[in-house]
């Protein structure tokens, strides 16, 4: 892909948040599926943002759509086809074939080698196409101007548990039969198509979609339920055969077996398709998203000093070793209060018993301009200050309890004794960072004498957090950096004048930023949105020398192109997040840009419009080659580091994905002489799209 920017002039800056309302509710249909497991509670603040699909398509003459061309389609292999070499048990037209543990686990491993088919031959198809829906129906007919009929070379196979309790004794991607089969009905598959509504992010159908091209197999401690669940299963394929028939499309046959093994020789003899044991316990043979997403956080936001004795951190487990190594944690949250007086009350009172001391504080953006008060800038300066006494075990001189001027020692501090020991203080939230953020940056510029706008990077930069402010956290910040820095204990014998002349001369990326930097996904690569691009300063201030457009462009203001270098900025034109436009040919382009990058010492910015569908593929595709991490946990990965906004790509991007880790695995084996066969899906495509639904759907609104 060539290498395109034209300099456009700039209108006066517009923050990233006005361009795409982040807030707005994605349209997630009603998911069907039926959780058994208890999820974790949700991350707070974060949200499903937008994503456009981009301009409608220019109107052609009202002709009739050309016919689609004949493509052949091989049907992905089966250790389960032909079944063959199965017990058959016929009960009037139906059958069943029996099974056992260990051909059902030669079988899952069978399919987890063969490759899927490319994303051309099942989307439209999988992105549901209710013959009712004709918002969705008119949106890809006026694009594609044919719609896919049920892909006849899909062959996978869907395991399900008879009795629908998946917190217990799941085998790997087992469902309930609840989330495909009707209720009440003797048999037939749900209709999971929407309606009504348009999107192309349908995750929650996958699951119920993937199973009416695949076979069968059921298990559970009840024989007689697996019997009965099994024949609802082979009586709603018929069904679902016969009404293809009936319509003049012929599909494949699909089959339905009953394993005849007890889930402990699962357990004995196959525990890497144990997801969920007979105890209810996790056992860590297969991915968890949840659990792993939570995994990702805590390595990003784990606990870190950023000035003496003063950490940031996630909230530590009540009465865990993580908890027990501070001696202050003070938390931020919605809920919390300025209270600097309890503070100080500690700081004076060094002897006392307790092992540690919890304490609340606002959570960042809650403090909203202008109806802040003189009171509430006292409060947090007050904070700032306490926090330090108590961080260094000191107290303010006498004269300082009277509001006079302070007597400095030799290293700074404004103390004239030590009344006890420094206490090791934690700034913590949920999450470890979106709560904590303004708090931790008036901190930082207190204890440091750094102004806010170079605190606000250098906690990035240098100490190497990641957080998430918002406006309202840069307007308050702003009137208070005066203060922070005067009333810093490393201010020293600097006047007031001198102090207002360092905090007026911000630099100019300050002026435009909406409180959020683009997401550090690797050390040489960033994820954001077309605000951060349009804010190249911000961006050399991170280190950020190159910026990969994925179909969008930035507008830069006359000359900065120049400035910045045509050959540092690459766009990759024609893809819209419309659940059609491909990917996949611009990977090796777009991470060989990034990769000259990292070689040239910069980090590259990876933006889209919003920056959680189109850039967040490219993302979470590096994420897999660099780090070889199969396509869900490179997902979880980045979207635990896109912070404070759920990344969204949609299906067709997902499945890309997922065959783009057939590419890299494939390739590693090449180049490592390996024998061919060595690829293995570490999960499956309904397996991913039911988790990432169930993921999500906490924060949709």
């Amino acid at each position: 892909m060539a290498t395109i920017a034209l300099p456009r002039p700039i209108a006066p800056h517009r923050s990233s948040s006005g361009m795409v309302t982040l807030s707005s509710p994605i349209s997630l249909d009603t998911i069907n599926t039926q959780p058994q497991q208890v999820p974790c509670p949700p991350v707070p603040n974060k949200h499903i943002p937008v994503c456009p699909t981009g301009p409608a398509p220019v109107q052609e003459p009202n002709t009739p759509p050309p016919s689609p061309a004949q493509e052949v389609e091989s049907q992905q292999a089966s250790l389960l086809y032909p079944p063959d070499k199965y017990t058959q048990v016929e009960s009037g037209s139906l059958a069943v074939y029996k099974t056992n543990a260990a051909e059902v686990a030669a079988a899952l491993k069978f399919v987890a080698r063969q490759p899927l088919p490319d994303p051309s031959q099942v989307f439209p198809w999988l992105h549901g196409l209710h013959p009712s829906n004709h918002v969705q129906q008119a949106f890809f007919i006026a694009r594609k101007r044919a719609l896919r009929k049920t892909p006849a070379c899909l062959r996978g196979i869907t395991v399900v548990k008879a009795d629908g309790d998946l917190s217990v004794s799941r085998i790997k991607g087992a469902i309930a039969p609840a989330e495909i089969l009707q209720s009440g009905s003797l048999g037939e598959f749900l209709e999971v198509d929407p309606r009504e509504g348009f999107s192309v992010r349908n995750f929650q159908i996958q699951p119920a979609k993937s199973a009416m091209t695949s076979d069968m197999v059921v298990y559970g401690e009840d024989s007689a339920l697996v019997r009965k669940v099994g024949w609802e299963l082979a009586s709603a394929q018929v069904r679902w055969r016969e009404k293809h028939e009936d319509q003049g499309h012929a599909v494949p046959t699909y089959n339905t077996f009953i394993c005849t093994s007890p889930f402990r020789i699962f357990e004995k003899n196959h525990a890497e398709l144990v997801s969920i044991d007979s105890e209810g316990q996790l056992t860590g043979a297969v991915m968890d998203f949840f659990h792993q997403e939570r995994l990702e956080m805590y390595m990003m936001t784990k606990a870190s000093e950023i000035s003496h004795n003063v950490w940031l951190g996630p909230t530590p487990e009540a009465g865990s070793e993580d908890e027990q190594q501070f001696d202050v944690l003070i938390e931020c949250s919605d809920l919390g209060r300025l209270n600097p007086l309890a503070l100080r009350a500690i700081a004076e009172n060094p002897n006392a018993s307790a092992k540690h001391y919890d304490f609340d504080f606002p959570s960042s953006g809650s403090i909203l301009p202008p109806s802040w008060s003189h009171a509430e800038a006292d409060d947090i300066l007050e904070t700032c200050k306490w926090v330090w006494h108590l961080a260094h075990g000191t107290l303010p001189s006498p004269t300082d309890f009277e509001g006079d001027t302070n007597m400095e020692q030799d290293d700074g501090s404004s103390s004239k004794e030590k009344p006890g020991r420094p206490r090791k203080i934690l700034i913590h939230c949920a999450d470890g960072y979106t709560e904590s953020t303004m708090l931790g940056i008036a901190y930082f510029s207190y204890s440091t004498f750094r102004p806010v706008p170079e605190a606000w990077l250098n906690l990035h930069t240098t100490m190497k957090r990641n957080f998430f402010a918002y406006p309202t956290d840069v307007a308050l910040l702003t009137a208070l950096s005066t203060r922070l820095l005067q009333e810093s204990p490393l201010c020293g014998d600097r006047s007031l004048s001198e102090v207002t002349e360092l905090v007026r001369n911000e630099p100019r990326w300050f002026a435009n930023l909406d409180g959020s930097f683009p997401s550090r996904v690797l050390d040489y690569m960033y994820l954001g949105n077309l605000g951060h691009a349009n804010n190249p300063d911000l961006l050399r201030a991170l280190g950020i020398g190159q910026i990969l457009s994925v179909g969008e462009t930035a507008m830069w203001r006359e000359g900065e192109l120049e400035e910045w270098g045509p050959e540092n900025v690459k766009i990759v034109q024609g893809v819209q997040d419309n659940g059609i436009d491909p990917l996949t040919d611009n990977f090796e382009s777009c991470l060989d840009f990034i990769d000259r990058g990292r070689r040239n010492g910069v980090a590259t910015l990876v933006h889209c419009r919003v920056g959680v569908s189109r850039s967040a593929t490219i993302c979470i595709a590096e994420v897999m080659r660099e780090l070889n991490l199969s396509f869900p946990r490179a997902y979880c990965f980045v979207r635990a580091r896109r912070l404070n906004v759920i990344i969204q790509p949609h299906l067709r991007f997902a499945y890309e994905l997922l065959k783009w880790e057939e590419t890299l695995c494939t390739r590693r084996s090449t180049e490592a002489e390996r024998e061919e066969g060595d690829f293995k899906r570490e999960l499956e495509w309904p397996e991913i799209a039911r988790e990432i639904a169930l993921m999500n759907r906490p924060y949709a609104r």
